[in-house]
Parts: structure tokens; C-alpha cells; sequence
């Protein structure tokens, strides 16, 4: 499967040149940054030169930052918040609501990230509560899946990917919804660690994630979703990454705090041919 054959789903402004399926390029921004350095973080990437009409960006800005983000930041690159309650709008102190965050223009939310599932105990069936939350207040989601490096060495790869992570999405959403979902296959052992999944790693396991949403929601679906590599993508492993067929992006953590972000990963991403 190739890029150039995919069905386009994003309505970002790049595509006006550009009419297969971009990829996508996440960035994770996490906790981090103050006022002053948020500032400066925008101000880089406003300056950090053009995005290939073929990539969507979008960046994952801490919760307190993203009125601001959004007033300032290009508007090539969207913005996304890091999660959402499960809950709409109420008594649920502490939340923040998917329809808040689509009050403020945010248009995509990262759900079920690695550091969630472990440090908040975030299951995979409140990850698709959380996902239908989203969609039903009109945002698209990044829906983060991956294994540690245990359970990779026990050989539950498929076990922990697709028979949990996975199969919590099955039969809950209709393929309109589907069409505002993209898979972040993330390594949990190639978080932050250096140590990245070889391309042909990668590959591997996207391969089985879209067999996966081929034989469980359709083979259309499966076509049209975007699988992004979500293990310590930076710029110089960017090109061999995305030059594989299942490899549709990145959801990128660390690398996404500078200028490398633009002009190391989405700069070498390569054209669909």
C-alpha cells in the first residue's frame, strides 16, 4: 500500500496542491514549557521555513498553552491537546471536556499515550470512551497503541497491539468517524530512550495494524488510515522511516521542541510517488 493510492482524508490547508493522503506529523510537546519559552518554541517554528504540501502537522501543546498557541502559531500547523475526559461537560472537576477544547479551535487530541496507559492507568477501553468523546464534539484523534519492551521480548507484540489496543475500537465508531481517526504505533522501549525501531521494525508492525483494521472495520477504512511511528522520530531517521509503506508519519516527542521539527522531519518527508 502506498501514500499516492490512499483515499484522502485531511481537509488541512496544504492539500490545495496537493491531492493524495499526507502524511502525518504529530508533535508531543508533554509538560513542558512556561510562558517565555512556549512564546519562543512558536516563534521558531513560525520561522522554521515550509512544510511539504504532502505533510500535516500538528502539535500536542500542554492544556494552559493552548489559547495562546492558537492565537500565534502558522496556521499550516494545527493544534492538538494532549487528552480529554471521558465525560462531557459538568460536574467533573479537573476535566477538560473534548467540546471545550473544540470551543477554543483545538482540532486534534492524542488519546491513550504510552505514559497514560502507565501513569494514569488508562485502559484501552477508556481510551475508546475517550476517542468517541472526541469525535462526537467534532475533533480528529491520534489514537496511540504499542507494546514495552517486556512484552516485545515475551513475543506479545500482536497480543498487547492489536488483541487489546485495537480491539477496544472495534465496532464503536462508523467509517465517517473513522475517517477523523489515525494510529500511533508507539514502542513504549523507543520512548525517549534513543533507541529507535528499525524501519523494517516499524514496518512489521504497522503492516499487522492495518491488516487488523482491514479484516475488523474494512478494507476502505484500512486504506485510508494513517499509521504513524511514534518511537523517538527525528530527523535523521525521519526519510527511512517514512519511505516505508505502512508508515504514514510520526508522533514525535523530544524533536518537536525545535526547529528540527520542520525542517529535519517534515522537510525529508519523502513526496508519494
Amino acid at each position: 500500500l502506498s501514500l499516492h493510492d490512499a483515499l484522502p482524508i485531511s481537509t488541512s490547508t496544504t492539500m490545495a496542491s496537493f491531492n493524495g493522503k499526507q502524511y502525518l506529523v504529530g508533535g508531543n510537546w508533554k509538560c513542558n514549557g512556561t510562558k517565555e519559552s512556549t512564546a519562543a518554541l512558536v516563534a521558531t517554528l513560525n520561522g522554521a521555513g515550509v512544510i511539504p504540501a504532502w505533510v500535516e502537522v500538528a502539535v500536542g501543546v500542554p492544556s494552559i498553552h493552548i489559547a495562546s498557541v492558537i492565537g500565534t502559531l502558522r496556521k499550516d500547523i494545527s493544534v492538538a491537546a494532549q487528552d480529554c475526559s471521558a465525560t462531557g461537560n459538568g460536574a467533573y472537576t479537573g476535566e477538560l471536556s473534548a467540546a471545550m477544547l473544540a470551543d477554543f479551535g483545538v482540532k486534534w487530541v492524542i488519546l491513550g499515550h504510552s505514559e497514560r496507559r502507565v501513569n494514569q492507568g488508562e485502559t484501552s477501553a477508556l481510551v475508546a470512551t475517550k476517542t468517541k468523546q472526541a469525535l462526537d464534539a467534532g475533533l480528529s484523534v491520534m489514537v496511540c497503541v504499542g507494546e514495552s519492551l517486556a512484552e516485545r521480548e515475551a513475543g506479545r507484540v500482536n497480543a498487547v497491539v492489536l488483541d487489546d489496543h485495537m480491539a477496544a475500537l472495534k465496532g464503536k465508531f462508523s467509517d465517517s468517524e473513522w475517517a477523523r481517526i489515525a494510529i500511533a504505533y508507539e514502542p513504549v522501549w523507543a520512548i525517549g530512550t534513543g533507541v529507535t525501531a528499525s524501519p523494517e521494525q516499524a514496518q512489521e508492525v504497522h503492516a499487522s495494524i492495518r491488516g487488523w483494521l482491514s479484516k475488523n472495520v474494512s478494507p476502505a477504512i484500512a486504506k485510508a488510515t494513517r499509521i504513524q511511528y511514534g518511537g523517538s522520530m527525528k530527523g535523521a531517521n525521519a526519510a527511512g522511516l517514512l519511505s516505508k509503506p505502512d508508515i504514514d508519519g510520526g508522533l514525535i516527542g523530544g524533536a518537536s521542541l525545535k526547529a528540527e521539527f520542520i525542517t529535519g522531519v517534515c522537510q525529508n518527508a519523502p513526496e508519494p510517488k
